[in-house]
């Protein structure tokens, strides 16, 4: 396994180009979001939900992502946007709906 976080927010994500997207992170992640703003590698990011409920589709997420995907550390070079195969895209969209996010 490649990481092992636990998720506790939902965060959305301004890209260089201004397209915005959501993701599913922690204090730890958001921190290297903030980081990978004032690098330029990514406009910008804010927190949409503070304190996500643990549930199995949180669970799954977590799994997921800690098998396919290294944590950013201090040092990084860019920003990694996370690609979710369907059963990923599924926990995913369940999780937003459990905390009342809209995705376009």
């Amino acid at each position: 396994m490649k990481s092992n976080e636990t998720f506790t927010l939902i965060q959305e994500i301004t890209r260089l180009d201004g397209t915005k997207y959501i993701e599913i992170g922690n204090m730890m992640m958001n921190g290297r979001a903030e980081l990978a703003a004032e690098r330029g590698y990514i406009k910008s990011v804010r927190i949409l939900q503070l304190n996500i409920s643990h549930s199995q589709h949180v669970i799954n997420y977590e799994k997921y992502i800690g098998e396919r995907y290294e944590m950013p550390d201090e040092d990084m070079d860019h920003w990694e946007e996370w690609v979710r195969d369907q059963k990923a895209q599924d926990d995913f969209d369940a999780i937003m709906h459990e905390n009342h996010i809209v995705v376009d």
